[in-house]
């Protein structure tokens, strides 16, 4: 038995922001962040794409400032501490990318991310990782971050990356066309 959902429903259970609440980038300051530009990409590919009242984005990498952070695999050169760090970014790097789609820092909500570590076989702390960009999310947006997610672990990334996430999200005012 398939048990569907409309999306029609799912949106409809998400208000749009109220204008009386901090600002995204506030709250990120508040965090100890700022939104960094939008990454270009890296390849012959859109960093985001649209369709209708959605849009997704390519896999964001842990790029700070043009420099890919903590290369390697978690459980081999890269601890815990630096994975954590890098998913973190990795979510800095989806919500400019999010922002530049939709318009404005508030237009968006994230529906799911995909989650992907780079690490040795075995490794069982992806999920603990991936919490890093969860929270950050979850923190800075609000309601309009709470997702759905996936979770995997690789024991090749591109670019030798140890962790990259994509984001699938809802935007309130149709956004940038791509």
């Amino acid at each position: 038995m398939t048990l569907s959902i409309p999306l029609s429903a799912v949106s409809a259970s998400v208000a749009s922001p109220s204008p009386t609440t901090a600002s995204g980038p506030t709250r990120l300051a508040a965090l100890g962040y700022t939104l960094p530009a939008a990454p270009a990409a890296v390849g012959a590919y859109q960093t985001w794409a649209r369709f209708g009242p959605y849009v997704t984005t390519s896999f964001q990498l842990p790029f700070k400032d043009g420099v890919l952070q903590h290369k390697g695999r978690l459980g081999e050169g890269v601890s815990l501490e630096q994975g954590m760090e890098a998913a973190r970014i990795c979510a800095l790097n989806g919500l400019a990318q999010l922002t530049e789609a939709a318009g404005s820092f508030d237009g968006f909500r994230v529906i799911r991310i995909d989650g992907h570590v780079g690490c040795v076989e075995g490794f069982a702390h992806i999920p603990r990782v991936l919490d890093a960009s969860s929270n950050l999310l979850n923190d800075v947006l609000g309601e309009r971050g709470a997702h759905a997610r996936t979770a995997l672990g690789h024991l090749v990334m591109p670019l030798d990356a140890p962790v990259m996430l994509g984001f699938f999200a809802e935007l309130f005012d149709q956004g940038k066309a791509s």
